[in-house]
């Protein structure tokens, strides 16, 4: 998934987001830093909501269930990966991959997984924690492997 297929999904979701959570348009583009004649042109499908909204988004709104649906798992990790690509950095606990993940390769102290929508990947610690995410499969496996010594 590139920064721009993100852009366009949450462009086109943006309507949905805002009606799941209760905001009227003149109260979402107040939370989100827009004008509310910005907010009408990106619903319409007229522009595309900028990197720096989508991102504002994706941190506001980050239980939203279209939110989650539309990119497969937790928006603010995908918009990290995007951003921090190839970057090693132990975030967040995470809830080790039951829901949005398949396993590629494991050990007793990573695993690495695939997510079923973004196809992005990322490396775990032993205990969950989030420590590498790319979008390059290659690079993931190499990571992987320099990890555990192979």
């Amino acid at each position: 998934m590139t920064k721009e297929e993100i852009v366009l999904i949450i462009s086109d979701k943006l309507r949905l987001i805002r009606t799941e959570a209760g905001y009227t348009q003149d109260k979402m583009a107040n939370i989100i830093g827009l004008s509310k004649k910005t907010l009408v042109q990106i619903e319409k499908g007229r522009v595309m909501a900028g990197w720096t909204v989508v991102i504002a988004i994706c941190a506001l709104f980050k239980d939203s269930e279209t939110l989650t649906t539309s990119l497969g798992g937790e928006p603010l990790e995908i918009i990290e990966t995007i951003a921090r690509e190839g970057i090693d950095y132990r975030k967040e606990k995470t809830l080790g991959g039951k829901v949005w993940w398949k396993d590629v390769k494991k050990n007793d102290e990573y695993i690495l997984q695939q997510n079923l929508f973004s196809q992005h990947f990322r490396i775990l610690d032993f205990e969950d924690y989030r420590i590498y995410s790319s979008f390059d499969e290659n690079n993931a496996h190499k990571r992987f492997d320099e990890l555990t010594g192979k």
